[in-house]
C-alpha cells in the first residue's frame, strides 16, 4: 500500500478517532496521575485484541502487535497526560475537570496511536515484524514519563523510533521537520538573593535585594548576546521576579525563576556557567548573596539523519506538492529526546491548524483546540514511516 492508501484505510477509523479523542478531552489527568486515562486506553486496546502491558513505568501502556511475517520491530509513540489549566472554550467536549486541560494535544496523539492499532490489527496476516505502541505518561512534568518507560523495558529489542506532535502553529494538510537538532532542552532555575530589608526612608543601612535582583535581570541579558556563539540558538528567560511586600519597606529576598533553552551540551554549561558568575559578581556589587537552583530538563530532540531522510520519502507522498517544509529548529521541550539516544527515530510535525474550526490558539492556551481531521494524517504518517522502514529493513 502506498503512502496515500493508508489515509484512505484509516477514514474507515475517523469517527472512532473522533470520540476517543473528545472522551479524553472531557476526563483529562495532570502528569504522573493518569490513572483513569492508563485504564481506559488498555481496555479500547483489548477490544481490538491486542496484546497489552499496564504500569510501564508507571502510568505507561504498551500495545504489541506481531506480525505474520518476519521484520523489525518498530515503536511508536503518543503522550497522554493533560495540563493544569482551565478550559475556556465552549464546545460540548470541554474537560469537565475543573483546572486541567488537554491544551497541546495529548488526547488526539492517544486518539490517534489507537487508529494505527485498529489499523495494524486487522492487517496482521501481512504484518512484517512487531509494532509496538507507546502511550507514554507525564511527557509535561520533568522528569516524564520516558526515562520511566525506558527502564521499564519499552524499547527491549526496538529497531527505530517515530513520534508525531500535532501543532496548530503548522496548518493543516502540512508536515514538517528537520535533521539534527530540532527541539530545545527545556532547562529550569530558581534563584534567590538575599539583603537586608529595613525601611523605605533609609535605604543607607539596608541592602535592597530588588536592587540586586533587577540587576541580574539586565545583566543575564548579556548572556546570549555577548557569550554565546551567534550561530548557535539559545534564550534565557526570567519568567518570576517576586519581591517586597508593601510601598515603605525594603525587601531582603528576591525570588527569580526562569528558563534556559539550547540545542547542544556545551552551549546548555556555557549559559549556566555564565549566570552562575553573573549572580556572584552583582550580588557581591550590592552587597547581597545569591544562591541558583539549576533544573536540567530533558535534552534537546536530535533526529536520525537516516529517519528524516525517510520523512521526507513518506511525507512527500503523503501530503502532496508544497505540504512538506523542513522546519526550524523549536525552542520547545519534549521527553521524546530520551527515546532518540536510545535507538534511532525521528519526531515530526503534523499540521492542525485551522482557522474555519477555532484551531488557531497556541499550544498551552485555555481556548487551544484542533482539526481533528490531522489525526488521520498523524497515524498515516506513523504507519508510513513505519512500514517504509519495514521494507528497507527485512529479517530473514
Amino acid at each position: 500500500m502506498d503512502n496515500t492508501g493508508y489515509a484512505v484505510a484509516l477514514q474507515k477509523h475517523y469517527a472512532n478517532m473522533v470520540s476517543w479523542r473528545r472522551h479524553l478531552h472531557r476526563n483529562p489527568e495532570l502528569s504522573f496521575r493518569e490513572e483513569k486515562t492508563s485504564s481506559w486506553i488498555a481496555e479500547r486496546l483489548k477490544e481490538l485484541g491486542c496484546e497489552v502491558r499496564t504500569n510501564v513505568g508507571g502510568h505507561g501502556v504498551i500495545a504489541t502487535i506481531r506480525g505474520n511475517l518476519p521484520g523489525p520491530a518498530v515503536a511508536l509513540r503518543a503522550d497522554i497526560d493533560a495540563l493544569p489549566i482551565q478550559d475556556a472554550k465552549q464546545c460540548e467536549y470541554a474537560s469537565t475537570i475543573p483546572g486541567v486541560m488537554h491544551a497541546c494535544g495529548h488526547d488526539a496523539h492517544t486518539a490517534s496511536l489507537l487508529g494505527a492499532a485498529s489499523y495494524y490489527m486487522e492487517r496482521r496476516s501481512t504484518l512484517a515484524g512487531e509494532r509496538r505502541l507507546l502511550f507514554q505518561p507525564a511527557e509535561e512534568v520533568t522528569p516524564g514519563g520516558a526515562l520511566s518507560m525506558i527502564a521499564d523495558g519499552a524499547l527491549s529489542g526496538v529497531d527505530v523510533i517515530y513520534g508525531v506532535h500535532l501543532w496548530t502553529p503548522l496548518p493543516y494538510g502540512q508536515a514538517a521537520t528537520k535533521p539534527g537538532p530540532f527541539m530545545a532542552s527545556p532547562d529550569e532555575f530558581y534563584i534567590d538573593i538575599t539583603g537586608k530589608g529595613g525601611h523605605g526612608a533609609l535605604p543607607h543601612e539596608t541592602v535592597d535585594a530588588v536592587v540586586a535582583g533587577s540587576a541580574f535581570v539586565q545583566a543575564v541579558q548579556s548572556v546570549v548576546s555577548r557569550s554565546v556563539n551567534p550561530l548557535d540558538p539559545a534564550v534565557v528567560t526570567v519568567g518570576s521576579f517576586q519581591a517586597g511586600t508593601t510601598a515603605n519597606v525594603i525587601a531582603e529576598q528576591c525570588h527569580l525563576k526562569g528558563t534556559v533553552r539550547s540545542f547542544t551540551e556545551s552551549v546548555r554549561e556555557l549559559v549556566k556557567r555564565r549566570m552562575e558568575e553573573l549572580l556572584l559578581h552583582v550580588c557581591s556589587q550590592y552587597g547581597a548573596s545569591g544562591v541558583m537552583d539549576y533544573r536540567y530538563g530533558y535534552p534537546p530532540v536530535v533526529n536520525d539523519v537516516q529517519e528524516t531522510e525517510r520523512f521526507f520519502q513518506v511525507a512527500d507522498s503523503l501530503f502532496g506538492p508544497g505540504g512538506v517544509r523542513e522546519s526550524e529548529p523549536v525552542m520547545a521541550g519534549e521527553d521524546f529526546a530520551y527515546y532518540l539516544q536510545q535507538v534511532p527515530g525521528c519526531f515530526m510535525f503534523v499540521g492542525a491548524g485551522n482557522e474555519a474550526c477555532g484551531a488557531v490558539y497556541p499550544h498551552h492556551h485555555p481556548k487551544f483546540d484542533l482539526d481533528e481531521r490531522s489525526m488521520v494524517h498523524s497515524a498515516a504518517l506513523l504507519i508510513g514511516m513505519a512500514e517504509h522502514y519495514a521494507a528497507a529493513h527485512g529479517k530473514a
